[in-house]
């Protein structure tokens, strides 16, 4: 049996922003999607069947609505950039397909990574200066967990060209936590 919705914002509504945020990196829009959240549960509550928890069926709503954004966002914009060619000079493969550098060790255990504030701020910061398609298709795929197949029919991709997006955005990501985290944070990294 659901708690009283007036409860709701008090109990849920943090959590449910800062997973919003995470997902977004758009606060005003994270605001919006959790107040759509709220709205739906509302006057879907009587649908509630208390086969799970209460904050679980509200982020399970969040998730949906997020995924409708990202659905809309992609109808209205590019998946490549420009003509979807790398920059020159940032390849970190050689002609035959080794590092050039290899990746820096990041050390330690990722989930107990994951659970630190100021490395989530540093992931937020790193996925904001992604394109928002790439952005958005590494949330779906690495933090979403949607499988392929779901993410390609969503999003009106071909797998090899969800792969290629998934590539660069790894790669941008990972360059930029190399700088700003592992190397730019005294605390962040081996």
């Amino acid at each position: 049996m659901p708690v009283d919705p007036s409860v709701w914002v008090d109990r849920y509504g943090d959590y449910l922003f800062r997973y919003a945020v995470l997902r977004l990196r758009d606060r005003s829009r994270a605001e919006d999607l959790v107040q759509e959240t709220f709205l739906a549960a509302l006057k879907g509550r009587t649908s509630f069947s208390g086969r799970s928890s209460e904050g679980t069926w509200l982020v399970g709503i969040l998730k949906h609505k997020i995924l409708d954004h990202f659905r809309r966002q992609s109808r209205e914009m590019p998946l490549t950039g420009g003509d979807g060619t790398d920059p020159p000079g940032d390849d970190p493969f050689n002609a035959v397909g080794h590092w050039v550098g290899g990746p820096a060790e990041w050390g330690g255990d990722p989930a107990d990574l994951f659970r630190r504030k100021e490395f989530i701020e540093q992931l937020t910061k790193c996925l904001s200066g992604l394109t928002p398609a790439h952005a958005n298709v590494f949330i779906l795929r690495e933090v979403e967990g949607a499988d392929t197949k779901e993410i390609c029919k969503e999003l009106d991709v071909t797998e090899t060209n969800l792969w290629v997006i998934l590539h660069r955005a790894r790669m941008q990501l990972r360059k930029c936590l190399e700088t700003r985290w592992f190397h730019g944070n005294p605390g962040g990294g081996s």
